[in-house]
């Protein structure tokens, strides 16, 4: 099953900001306010969870994880740190 990880701006530019600092290239999202990656691996989720919180206050974003078929859960800077634990626990290959 795949995961995936879902960022939505708030204003146009602001996922091209993060996303093209967070590959370390420049993408093409000027005018996309929303941003969708499938994950096989679950625990690649947790390096762009951690990105996100760490430049939390720099980027007019929100953060959308989806686990389990159609549940989403916000990441919050009050989550963020629980949900990278609950990854591994969950899938600790």
């Amino acid at each position: 099953m795949l995961v995936s990880v879902n960022l939505y701006g708030k204003e146009k530019g602001e996922l091209n900001k993060f996303l093209s600092r967070f590959y370390n290239t420049n993408l093409d999202l000027e005018n996309s306010l929303n941003w969708e990656k499938k994950y096989a691996n679950p625990i690649e989720l947790a390096e762009i969870i951690g990105a996100f919180i760490d430049n939390y206050e720099d980027y007019l974003l929100s953060m959308w994880i989806c686990l389990d078929k159609n549940v989403f859960v916000h990441i919050t800077q009050e989550n963020a740190d629980d949900v990278i634990r609950y990854l591994y626990e969950r899938f600790p290959y």
